[in-house]
């Protein structure tokens, strides 16, 4: 009977860990993890840990480790099939019916580890004998000692076209074909893949020998690639396989750090330098199958690539099929290496400490992308900035889980914001009014925490300077937001600048706060109070903010989410007038172009809709408004009272 990988995953996936382990080994709850005393060896402090959410058990005292499965063939003596029959029964599943081919095929992979198997430990040879002196004065040059050598297999395959066949003649040719090791073209005499390269083991989870990768020793075969790996065959598939992960593993368990680098040769030089927790992909790019093998150890694993433009693109190609992956807690760092240098280079070049400070500063996912797009084209004129808004945004429409994308758009928006809206200088006596406040005492930082409570005189003239004459309650409430979270008046000045008011009145706020945006620093307590009286207007009390029924007004708001939908209104306010003008510039050309005008249309109102319904979900449902007005007479559509 042959089982799929994917069905055994399923198996897992059903089964929760804690409940089988707990059947016989008393847990307790330590955080998102349950711990207990090893159950493998003696131990009075429990080191024993169970993870449900990556499906594993692990032993920081003796090592042990494994899976549901596992844990019923070590812990419980059952046979394999035994343990998947009872967890099958226990998840509601069907255990496959015996399938030959399955059976056949397994039967096949078996044979080919046994001429893997055979296969390496002619390369070991070959290192030790005379044939292989030029590999190993290479090997000197590289500085590993025995320990690592023989830690990672290390071997030689000499040249001669026919002389692996010759020293394993006891395996049939069509299995050394098969196995990767020999190469077959059409009706000619196979011949050696490997010939004249220093040779490595590429192993499966299992420390079984599946395929090899080959380093060329002879500089004058220009014609020949520096690193031959083995093709895919029924034992490696190279897109599915992280090199030395078996090794790693455990290692970055216990660490709570896994470094992805770009060869095996990497590798082995960080092995040697000390740092254990290291894979690679095997001559291709980061896959989505080595991403998630890498995030079932570890959530936030650490990309270490070259510093040359191959370095950079290998990094960007990660990064781009990483984004759609993301979820909560999982991602990626990017420690980009000095231009030139491989993590060998820098090791020998300033020691272990460099790449271990590298590693440890190295840049999230989102700094990374932000820095490559920047830096990818000139940015000069408007047309340069907004291509590199649109590709920030193609990047973020790449993320399938809808909460990371939100916070990526903003954090990104944000950035470009920074970049192509810097601040103004200004000087302390600005015409017409305004307070220079950089440096001065009291400051306080953006958050719930250190907000400057407003003045109580006046409240209400900020509600009626923005609703009154327009009736439009959300730029009255965008305005009371922006007094409540004065820290955001930076964020949103170049938004604010380009929104469009109605009222006088309302514009000569929005006036002031821009200027307060415009000071430089963060602004102290109470100088909102002072600015506003400096031009004759009064600051509002946070008591009246509760007649603006939008939640990032309400006092016991979580004031995370309140900034969160503060940023969301400053969006639609500024929105809401193009989209308007534009709906009304389709229709007025629509005698003169009725198709494209009818398409366009129609796309404009359906965005009006959307945007009239994240305006419901954002506005109160009581019908009515302040001092008693109707939603339409807020500018809010009349649906919203029917709720």
């Amino acid at each position: 009977m042959t089982l799929t990988p994917q069905w055994l995953d399923e198996l897992r996936m059903r089964v929760s860990l804690s409940g089988v382990i707990g059947r016989t080994t008393r847990l307790t709850k330590a955080g998102r993890e349950f711990k207990a005393c090893c159950p493998f060896h003696n131990e009075k402090s429990p080191s024993f840990t169970v993870n449900d959410e990556k499906g594993f058990y692990h032993c920081f005292g003796c090592g042990a480790h494994g899976d549901a499965i596992r844990w019923l063939t070590d812990q419980r003596g059952m046979a394999f099939m035994d343990a998947v029959k009872e967890l099958a029964v226990e998840a509601g599943m069907e255990v496959p019916a015996p399938d030959p081919r399955a059976a056949a095929a397994a039967e096949q992979r078996d044979g080919l580890h046994d001429v893997t198997a055979a296969a390496q430990k002619w390369f070991v040879e070959r290192l030790a004998s005379d044939e292989g002196a030029r590999a190993r004065a290479y090997l000197a040059t590289r500085g590993f000692d025995a320990h690592t050598l023989a830690r990672f297999g290390f071997g030689y395959a000499p040249e001669g076209r026919q002389a692996l066949k010759a020293a394993l003649g006891a395996i049939a040719e069509d299995k050394l074909i098969e196995a990767g090791l020999r190469i077959k073209v059409d009706d000619k005499e196979p011949y050696d893949r490997f010939r004249g390269r220093l040779m490595l083991p590429i192993e499966d989870a299992r420390g079984r020998v599946i395929a090899f990768g080959g380093r060329i020793l002879d500089a004058a075969k220009i014609d020949a690639p520096k690193y031959l790996n083995s093709p895919d065959t029924p034992l490696f598939d190279k897109g599915r396989t992280l090199y030395n992960l078996h090794r790693a593993g455990p290692l970055a368990r216990q660490s709570g750090r896994l470094v992805v680098v770009e060869g095996y040769m990497d590798v082995v030089a960080l092995a040697a330098a000390g740092i254990g927790e290291a894979v690679a992909p095997l001559g291709t790019a980061l896959t989505e199958r080595q991403l998630e093998l890498a995030w079932r150890l570890v959530e936030c694993p650490v990309l270490c690539f070259d510093g040359d433009a191959a370095g950079q693109r290998a990094a960007m190609r990660a990064i781009g099929r990483a984004l759609p992956l993301l979820r909560p807690a999982h991602s990626l760092r990017i420690a980009r290496l000095p231009a030139g240098l491989d993590p060998d280079d820098l090791i020998r070049a300033q020691g272990v400490a460099a790449l271990e400070a590298l590693l440890a500063s190295a840049p999230s996912l989102i700094e990374t992308l932000w820095e490559f797009e920047r830096a990818a084209a000139p940015l000069v004129t408007p047309e340069d900035k907004a291509g590199l808004k649109a590709r920030l945004m193609t990047h973020v429409e790449g993320i399938a889980d809808k909460d990371i994308a939100a916070l990526y758009r903003r954090e990104l928006t944000e950035r470009f914001s920074a970049f192509a809206f810097p601040k103004r200088e200004w000087s302390a006596e600005r015409p017409g009014g305004g307070v220079q406040n950089r440096g001065a005492p009291g400051r306080f930082e953006r958050g719930p925490a250190a907000q400057p409570r407003p003045s109580p005189a006046t409240a209400g003239r900020l509600r009626h300077g923005a609703s009154t004459g327009a009736r439009d309650a959300l730029a009255a409430a965008v305005l009371a937001g922006l007094v409540r979270w004065p820290g955001e008046l930076t964020r949103h000045a170049e938004a604010l600048g380009r929104a469009k008011f109605h009222d006088p009145r309302a514009e000569r706020l929005a006036d002031v706060l821009l200027d307060a945006a415009d000071a430089g620093s963060v602004l102290e307590s109470g100088v909102l109070a002072t600015i506003f009286s400096a031009r004759g207007l009064a600051a509002p009390a946070p008591e009246d903010y509760a007649e603006l029924r939008f939640g990032f007004l309400a006092e016991e708001a979580d004031p995370a989410r309140s900034i969160a939908e503060l940023a969301e209104a400053v969006g639609l306010l500024v929105e809401r007038p193009a989209l308007d003008a534009a709906l009304a510039a389709a229709t007025a050309r629509f005698d003169a172009d009725p198709e494209g005008a009818y398409a366009e249309q129609q796309r404009l109102l359906k965005r009006k809709l959307e945007f009239d319904s994240r305006l419901r979900q954002m506005a109160s449902a009581r019908a009515a408004g302040p001092g008693g007005e109707t939603p339409s007479e807020l500018g809010i559509p009349i649906e919203m009272a029917e709720r």
